[in-house]
């Protein structure tokens, strides 16, 4: 018995053993080839990437019955050219910009514009409407569905088996004393 169960805790390494190498050398083959995000990145690529975060962003604001936001070009370069910053020097830091900004940074893996916005979003439970306080984290949560704030630009470099999101909202949010919606 104690045979079988080391002879499949060494088959069940040798498989996550297995897995981790392909999903190693899936995510360098992905950086190398995404590299091209940081720098010059397709039009489709980037109409996709637009059409994909203001639906995730409108879907939160629509909750809370906040006007939806317009994707920006001028924006989204910005984050772009952050989000290749960030990137290449490994860092993770907010831009003086001057623009509202979301940052959202993985290693190891990839993610959908839906999921960084879902990661944001789901800070709504540490924000109390009524106090209009944060118990915890909720500023990315409150720039997403700032009622001021009417356009929207984002972008994604990836490279290194690393992700970073930058998303820029103008006119920013996030005004204290101020209510997001």
């Amino acid at each position: 018995m104690g045979v079988s169960r080391i002879g499949v805790s060494l088959n069940c390494l040798s498989l996550m053993k297995r897995a981790l190498t392909v999903m190693a050398l899936t995510a360098i083959a992905a950086g190398a080839q995404s590299n091209r995000m940081a720098g010059p990145d397709t039009r489709d690529t980037r109409s996709t990437l637009a059409r994909e975060m203001v639906s995730a962003h409108n879907a939160v604001r629509a909750e809370v019955d906040v006007t939806p936001l317009q994707w920006s070009d001028e924006l989204a370069a910005i984050a772009r050219k952050w989000a290749a910053t960030l990137l290449a020097r490994r860092q993770f830091l907010h831009s003086d910009s001057g623009y509202g900004e979301n940052l959202f940074a993985i290693t190891g893996g990839s993610v959908t514009p839906a999921t960084v916005v879902g990661h944001w979003a789901s800070e709504s439970r540490n924000f109390d409407y009524r106090s209009n306080a944060c118990r915890g984290l909720c500023g990315h949560y409150t720039q997403i569905v700032w009622r001021e704030s009417r356009r929207v630009g984002c972008a994604v470099a990836r490279g290194g088996g690393r992700e970073v999101w930058v998303c820029n909202y103008d006119p920013p949010g996030n005004w204290l004393g101020q209510r997001p919606y």
